[in-house]
């Protein structure tokens, strides 16, 4: 090694012992944190989540500051307003669901019955080693057994989900009344060279999950309509609970449209026969075709495109993780996180390989 080599060598070393040492610093840091959110888990888990929400509900609290309507005025007819929604869906929907569920159960299993059938006959050309009804038996034997195991863990959690719905709803009152400020604030505790960037991650991410959530509840909503409509057509029975499956299922890209398919397919198997089942998986492929290609790009935009295999992967560890919420929550957060990404790359100066937009802005953000 040459002595002109020797300088930038060690120079090169101590960058890197700086950066081992600054990475190792921001871990430590990172689980910190996590080891004192975790204990104060009742408390810091309902405030980070109350974020979803108010993102959601944020252009509706903004519009009524707009009229001159008081801050703190705003916000409690927001949240009236989208708790009345909500109640008042449960209300109409919940008795004739309810009532309705038990018919659902038997068609379910009639047509995991059927298809048992089409395995023995050797219709489909292999007989597995497990049948669908067996492994619908073995996943109620577990969740029975786990329920019994769990029973005061449950008892428990469903305290801590009281306590923890209280201390949401206050957060979610206070961000819609001054997110703007709070954001300022938290801005403004940063170092000068780092405001700008955090101002432009702020809005990317706040406005991504905000836009996520109001595009996908109105996707869902065209999705379980128009299957609806269809299977009504088709003479499937229970079109109810099977339009409201297709609505919940929507929640949950990819997976849960595929499972809500099925559950219309194996009714209308069992209730109407292979034909209209063909029929059923027909018109649940369309119309999920439609929204993936028509619907979708137009009412949640390029910039919160995911890739499929994407989305699968944040649903399963977000459900892994976190459970059913976490599944939820996973794929706004993954498109809020690529989008700040983005964001980051284009204030460092590197190509994006895209022409998304700069963010606009929301409710909770930094001001300039």
């Amino acid at each position: 090694m040459s002595s002109t080599e020797r300088p930038w060598t060690s120079s090169a070393l101590v960058r890197l012992g700086a950066y081992a040492w600054g990475l190792l610093g921001i871990v430590g840091a990172a689980t910190l944190i996590a080891l004192v959110l975790g204990q104060l888990g009742v408390v810091t888990v309902p405030l980070i989540l109350a974020l979803f929400p108010a993102a959601l509900l944020s252009p509706l609290a903004e519009g009524l500051k707009r009229w001159r309507v008081p801050p703190s005025l705003a916000s409690l007819l927001t949240i009236v307003l989208f708790v009345g929604v909500v109640a008042g869906g449960v209300t109409l929907l919940a008795p004739q669901v309810a009532a309705e569920i038990p018919g659902l159960i038997e068609e379910v299993e009639a047509g995991i019955g059927q298809v048992e059938d089409l395995f023995e006959d050797g219709l489909l050309g292999f007989e597995p080693t497990i049948t669908p009804g067996e492994a619908l038996e073995l996943a109620q034997e577990q969740a029975v057994e786990f329920l019994q195991q769990q029973g005061v863990t449950i008892a428990t959690a469903v305290a801590e989900g009281v306590a923890g719905l209280l201390f949401g709803a206050v957060g979610l009152f206070f961000y819609l009344k001054d997110g703007r400020r709070m954001a300022v604030w938290i801005r403004d505790q940063l170092p000068t060279s780092a405001r700008a960037t955090v101002h432009d991650l702020g809005n990317a991410s706040w406005n991504t999950i905000g836009q996520y959530f109001r595009g996908q509840l109105l996707v869902a909503l065209v999705d379980a309509i128009f299957i609806g409509i269809g299977l009504a057509i088709l003479g499937v029975p229970l079109v109810l609970p099977l339009a409201v499956l297709v609505f919940l299922g929507g929640l949950f890209p990819i997976i849960g449209a595929v499972a809500s398919g099925a559950v219309a397919v194996l009714v209308a198997l069992a209730s109407q026969g292979v034909a209209i089942a063909i029929a059923t998986l027909a018109l649940v492929v369309a119309v999920q075709q439609l929204e993936s290609n028509v619907l979708a790009p137009i009412v949640l935009g390029r910039s919160l495109a995911l890739h499929p295999l994407a989305i699968i992967v944040a649903l399963s560890a977000g459900g892994i993780l976190f459970g059913v919420l976490g599944a939820f929550l996973a794929v706004p957060v993954a498109a809020s996180t690529v989008r700040a990404v983005g964001v980051l790359r284009r204030r460092l100066g590197a190509p994006l390989g895209t022409d998304e937009e700069p963010a606009t802005a929301g409710t909770i953000q930094p001001a300039k």
